[in-house]
C-alpha cells in the first residue's frame, strides 16, 4: 500500500468525522462509556483477586484441644499439621495464654468478668495454624477432625466463601453490563458508517466507475470507525484514572480493613491498552458490519 494512499485513507476519514460532528461524538461517548465499565470491571477485579490473595496469606485457623488431651497427642497433632503442604506456620497457645488474651480484649472490666477463671479456666488450649491459601483449610480439616484430642475446629471459610461469592457477582453483572455497551457502541458506530456511506454514494459510484477497488472504497470507512474507538478509549481511560486516583485518595483506610488497593498507575501501564485494543475492535467490527450491510461495493 502507497503513502499517498495510507495519507488519502486517514484524510477521509478525518473530513467525514467532522462532517458528521453530533454522531461522531455520540460514538464516541459510547464506546468511552463502555470502555470505562470495563475498566470499573477490571480494576474492581484486580482488587478483588488481591484482597482475596492477601486474605490467603494471613488465614488463620484454630484447632481447639479437649481439656483431657495428652502431650503426647499434642506432638503428634503438631506432627500431622506440620506435613501438610500449604501450612506456614503452626503454634500452640495454652489455655492460660488464651484467658490472658481474653483478658487484654477487655481492658479495664477484664477483672471484674475472669473473676474466678483461674481457677476454672473455660478457655481451650488451642494450635492456631497460619496457610499459604486459603484451599488448604479443607485439607487440614479432613486431616485433623476425627483426631485424638480435638475438640473443635475453627476456620475463616465462611469469609472466604463471601468474598468468592462477591467475586462471581461482580463477573456476571460487568460481563452482562459490558455486552450490552458493546452492542450499542458498535451499532453507534454502524449507523455513524452508514450515514456516510449514503451521503457520499455518489462520489462511491464514481470511484467505482473510473477503477478503485473496493477495500480502496472501504479502507477510509474502516480506519474512520478505527478511529472512533481509539479515542473513545483514550477518553474512557483518563476519567477512570480521575475516578480511580480520586477513591484511592478519598477512602477511608478503615474501610479497606487492613487491604491495599492497586495503585492508579496500573491503568496507565496496562488499562490502556486494553482500552486502545478493544476501542480498535470495536470500531473494526462496527464499520465492517455496517459496509457489509448498506455498502454494496
Amino acid at each position: 500500500m502507497k503513502f499517498d494512499s495510507i495519507k488519502y485513507f486517514f484524510n477521509d476519514a478525518l473530513k467525514s468525522i467532522k462532517r458528521n460532528k453530533t454522531l461522531s461524538i455520540a460514538s464516541v461517548a459510547t464506546v468511552a462509556a463502555t470502555l470505562f465499565i470495563l475498566g470499573v470491571i477490571t480494576l474492581t477485579m484486580v482488587n478483588v483477586n488481591k484482597a482475596v490473595e492477601q486474605l490467603g496469606s494471613k488465614v488463620e485457623m484454630k484447632v481447639f484441644f479437649k481439656d483431657e488431651i495428652t502431650e503426647k497427642q499434642k506432638t503428634s497433632l503438631k506432627k500431622t499439621l506440620d506435613e501438610i503442604e500449604g501450612v506456614k506456620e503452626v503454634n500452640i497457645e495454652t489455655k492460660e495464654q488464651a484467658l490472658e488474651k481474653v483478658k487484654e480484649q477487655l481492658n479495664d472490666n477484664a477483672g471484674v468478668l475472669t473473676a474466678g477463671l483461674e481457677t476454672k479456666n473455660p478457655f481451650p488450649g488451642s494450635y492456631t495454624v497460619k496457610v499459604n491459601k486459603p484451599e488448604v483449610i479443607d485439607v487440614i480439616v479432613a486431616a485433623v477432625k476425627d483426631a485424638e484430642g480435638v475438640e473443635s475446629i475453627a476456620d475463616a471459610r465462611d469469609i472466604i466463601e463471601k468474598v468468592s461469592a462477591l467475586t462471581n457477582s461482580v463477573k456476571v453483572v460487568g460481563a452482562v453490563s459490558f455486552v450490552v455497551f458493546i452492542i450499542v457502541s458498535l451499532f453507534l458506530i454502524g449507523n455513524t458508517i452508514k450515514i456516510t456511506v449514503y451521503s457520499r454514494k455518489r462520489e462511491i459510484g464514481i470511484m467505482k466507475y473510473v477503477g478503485a477497488t473496493d477495500w480502496f472504497i472501504r479502507w477510509p470507512f474502516i480506519i474512520e470507525g478505527v478511529m472512533l474507538g481509539i479515542i473513545g478509549g483514550i477518553i474512557s481511560t483518563i476519567i477512570l484514572s480521575i475516578v480511580y486516583n480520586l477513591l484511592v485518595s478519598k477512602l477511608p483506610s478503615q474501610a479497606l480493613m487492613g487491604f491495599s488497593l492497586i495503585g492508579v498507575s496500573y491503568v496507565w501501564k496496562v488499562v490502556i491498552w486494553e482500552f486502545i485494543l478493544a476501542g480498535t475492535f470495536i470500531g473494526t467490527v462496527g464499520s465492517i458490519i455496517s459496509m457489509r450491510k448498506f455498502l454494496k461495493v
